[in-house]
């Protein structure tokens, strides 16, 4: 092993494929990433959000392509991995971190057409993606997924029932990846973030009265911004945490203990 730990976080000449990165923490991760050399597909549902995000990392000296790609839709996804593949050569990263949540309430009140609609866009895209990323990986000597699922995946809180329920399914998703594709040289690994202030929570932490309380109910009394959730993301891509897989790793200020 090298003495140069530095280097171990190094991304240089890898390439990197991101959704749902137009903002919050995966516009964070894909500027990280860059920041660290890699070559960084910026994905999510709109070209011009996304250009946006390249076109800053690109004025920072970094290397950025923008694709636009709505995870629903398997041909955007096969699109995706193939504009990666054509701009940049094999994928290394795959971070799975787009996801949605469009309803707040009792899970009897959801009804099923909901429920297939979190499932496609929050497991089934993350399932197809790391799919169609594997043979390249493989036939590449290796590479690293990272799936962004979320604390509730862990410990569930009221009115995010099936949020909760997707995010479950993806850490167990993330967890047969690593037994799976571990002889592949391919390591899966899963970022369980707590509140983060994103335009994705806003619901949340612009009630006072809310935020209050899970203040009080922090050790560390406060929510994270995105930027604090790209350090253990670079950790998981690089090769510093090349004997880790199948983990699941809270960034959430305390929240799974409190």
């Amino acid at each position: 092993m090298s003495d140069n730990y530095h280097q171990q976080f190094e991304l240089s000449e890898k390439t990197a494929v991101i959704t749902g990165a137009s903002k919050g923490i995966g516009a964070a991760m894909a500027k990280a990433f860059a920041s660290f050399g890699a070559k960084v597909i910026v994905s999510s549902r709109k070209q011009e959000a996304v250009e946006e995000v390249a076109s800053k990392i690109r004025e920072q000296g970094g290397e950025a392509t923008a694709v636009a790609c709505h995870v629903g839709h398997e041909d955007q996804l096969i699109n995706l991995i193939t504009q990666a593949v054509g701009n940049y050569g094999p994928v290394d990263i795959l971070v799975s971190n787009a996801a949605i949540n469009p309803v707040y309430g009792p899970m009897a009140e959801v009804d099923g057409n909901i429920f297939d609609k979190i499932m496609t866009v929050n497991v089934k895209s993350c399932f197809t993606l790391a799919n169609l990323c594997h043979p390249i990986m493989k036939a590449n000597g290796g590479g690293s997924m990272i799936n962004i699922a979320s604390v509730e995946g862990l410990k569930p809180s009221f009115g995010l029932g099936l949020y909760s329920v997707s995010k479950a399914a993806l850490i167990m998703l993330t967890k047969n990846q690593a037994k799976e594709w571990g002889p592949d040289g391919i390591r899966s690994n899963v970022i369980c973030p707590g509140l983060i202030k994103t335009k994705f929570s806003a619901a949340i932490w612009q009630d006072d009265k809310v935020m209050n309380q899970i203040e009080k109910h922090l050790p560390m009394g406060r929510m994270a911004t995105p930027d604090e959730m790209t350090g253990l993301a670079v950790f998981l891509a690089s090769n510093a945490s090349r004997y880790c897989t199948g983990g699941v790793y809270t960034a959430d200020g305390g929240h799974m203990i409190a």
